[in-house]
Order: structure tokens, then sequence, then C-alpha cells
């Protein structure tokens, strides 16, 4: 569903480019994980994915049309966003936030619909979020709020979702139930995700597809155990690493001592 060619970025006035000639595909029902370090080019990544950015060379699809060629009004048809960070400015109820997602369905001068009004609720009941439809958003904790949003993208009914850094600022219980429920919706709705992370082991258990990104270049990409190793952490974060293994799932551990204070 997502294919992205050549793709070049660089900021007006910036000798450096962000982005140099990154290429991936990411078809339906699956999940990809963006990896890299902070400054690596993830989050301009993801601004040339929704399309809020335009490349300086190269090209983003979306069901084989180049999003350049897509109209805002359209994007909002084909993808759906959770950011990092969402403050709303007035106290909405989380049932509001979810109808919001409802906003490329509705006319310029009209109302939601009841058909836009369950289509939030059927997206809060899917995300098991339903009991928090009355309650303030800016009141629920930091793993409800994800839930809510998630369930904003589905309210949404578009094929692509992306999630920028869904777990930050999240507890451990909270990360694995994010992550869980991301990935059955995906596979349930036969959508396309594509999510950054920091943690290589989230990575590994919730992705069926890695993208390693390393000074605005793709490292390595593919499947998370041949794009996660110790040469490529090593190169990346500039650690050791072992894998440990235990009920058929592996797991990254830091060598101890092998590390300074930056």
């Amino acid at each position: 569903m997502i294919r992205v060619r050549d793709l070049h970025f660089r900021h007006k006035g910036m000798k450096t480019p962000v982005l140099k000639g990154v290429e991936f595909d990411v078809a339906r029902g699956e999940v990809m994980t963006v990896l890299g370090p902070n400054g690596s080019g993830k989050t301009t990544l993801f601004r040339c994915l929704m399309g809020s950015w335009r490349p300086d060379r190269g090209e983003v699809l979306l069901g084989g049309t180049s999003i350049q060629g897509i109209r805002r009004t359209g994007i909002a048809r084909l993808v759906s966003v959770v950011p990092q960070d969402h403050e709303p400015p007035f106290p909405y109820s989380s049932f509001e936030v979810v109808l919001t997602g409802r906003a490329s369905h509705v006319g310029f001068f009209s109302s939601p619909s009841s058909r836009d009004r369950d289509a939030a609720m059927q997206a809060m009941q899917a995300m098991g979020v339903e009991a928090l439809a009355e309650r303030p958003y800016t009141q629920i904790s930091g793993g409800e709020r994800q839930m809510v949003l998630i369930a904003r993208c589905l309210a949404q009914e578009v094929p692509v979702m992306l999630l920028d850094e869904p777990t930050s600022h999240l507890d451990f219980r909270n990360q694995v139930v994010v992550l869980s429920r991301v990935r059955s919706i995906v596979k349930e709705n036969d959508m396309t995700a594509v999510m950054t992370l920091h943690d290589p082991n989230l990575a590994l258990l919730f992705s069926d597809r890695v993208l390693m990104l390393n000074s605005g270049s793709v490292l390595a990409r593919g499947k998370p155990r041949e794009v996660i190793t110790k040469e490529n952490l090593k190169a990346v974060y500039g650690l050791d690493v072992e894998f440990l293994s235990g009920n058929g799932v592996e797991m990254v551990c830091p060598k101890t001592g092998n590390w300074s204070e930056p």
C-alpha cells in the first residue's frame, strides 16, 4: 500500500540533507517500524509520508498514486495519524476526540451524522475504551489517550495509519497493550501501519518489517530479525549487544559496561 522511492529531503537554507535516497515498501496487513537514533530523519520521513512536507526528490506512493498529486482532503481519506504528543485546545470528551476522525467524511457546512457518531463509538468499542466516552480527554492517562487516538484513526476509516512514537510517556504495561492492539487492528482491518519506536525489543515483538535509519540513509530494511542485528545496532547506536532467547522469543540486551556517558 505504501511505496517510497529515492526520497531526498533538505530543509531550506541547510546544506546537509535530512533524508538521502530512502526506499521501502509496506503492504496491506503489515506493521513496519522505523528505528534510528535522534536526528536520523524519522520525523522528517513521517512528515513526507503525511504529505505535510514535499521532498526534494523521489516520491511517496499510496496505493500506486503519488501523494504529491493528492489534495489534503484526499490524503485525509487515505492516511490517519497518531501523533507523539496531543493536547487539545479545549477539554473535549474522549468521544468528541474520536469523532474528529470523521472530519473527512463530513461536508464543510454539515454536522456529524448518526452514521459518523456510530462509527466513532464502534471505534472506541474496538479499542476497549468506550467507558471513557464522556470523560474529558485531558483527564485520562497517557495509555488511555493513545488508545483514544488510535480509535480516532479507526473512526477515520482509512487504509494507512502512521504512529509517531506511540509508546512515548507510557509505562511498560501500556506499551505492550497499545502495540498489541495496533497490531491486531492492522491485521483485522487489512490496514497498513508505519510507526517510529526507540526500543528494538518492541520492534522485534510487534513488527512485520523494520526500516533502520542512520543519518538520513537506510542502513537496513526487511524482517525484524534480519535488520535488528548486533552489527546494525553497533553501527547505529554505538552499543555492543547480546541476544537472549527464551520461550521462542529473542530480546536485545546491551553488554554491561560497553557504553559511556554522552
